[in-house]
C-alpha cells in the first residue's frame, strides 16, 4: 500500500499525517510506503513547521527529516490512496485528475470533518495531531478489514 497525505503547504498537517501513519504502520508490522505533499509551492525543500515537529516529538514521532514538496500529477500513478485534509485540498488535487481512476484514489482523511489548518493558531497543533491520528487509525483498520474479506 502506498499512501500520500496532502495539505496546503506541506508544513503542518500533511507532515504530521505522514509521520503518524508511518509510526502506526510500523507498530502494526505493515510495509506501507507513506509520503506527503502540499498543493501549494511556497515551502518546497523546507522542513515541516517547527510546531508540527514539536507536537510530533511530544508523542514520540520524529518528522524533522521530512522535506516539503508539491503535489504532482505523477502522484496519481505512484500512490494507491491520496488523503487530503480539507475540501480545498480535495478540490485542488481533483483538479489534476486525468481520469476517473485518479479521482477514485482521493478522499478526505476524516470523512465527516475537516482537519483545520493550525498555521495561525499555535494552540491547535495538539488537537490537529489527535484528529489526524484518529483518521490514520481508521484508515489502517479499514484497509486491514478489507484484506480479511
Amino acid at each position: 500500500m502506498k499512501i500520500l497525505m496532502v495539505c496546503l503547504g506541506n508544513i503542518c498537517r500533511s507532515p504530521l499525517a505522514h509521520g503518524i501513519m508511518e509510526n502506526l504502520v510500523k507498530e502494526k508490522g505493515l510495509h506501507w510506503e507513506i509520503d506527503s505533499a502540499g498543493t501549494g509551492d511556497w515551502h518546497i525543500g523546507s522542513p515541516p513547521d517547527k510546531r508540527s515537529i514539536a507536537v510530533a516529538n511530544a508523542y514520540g514521532i520524529d518528522i524533522s527529516g521530512q522535506c516539503c514538496r508539491q503535489f504532482q500529477v505523477a502522484d496519481f500513478d505512484k500512490f494507491d490512496r491520496i488523503f487530503v485534509m480539507d475540501r480545498m485540498n480535495l478540490r485542488d488535487v481533483l483538479a489534476h485528475a486525468r481520469r476517473e481512476s485518479d479521482r477514485e484514489k482521493v478522499r478526505l482523511l476524516l470523512d465527516t470533518e475537516m482537519v483545520p489548518d493550525p498555521y495561525y493558531e499555535d494552540d491547535q497543533f495538539d488537537a490537529v495531531f489527535k484528529m489526524i491520528e484518529k483518521g490514520c487509525r481508521n484508515i489502517i483498520e479499514e484497509e486491514l478489514s478489507r484484506r480479511v474479506r
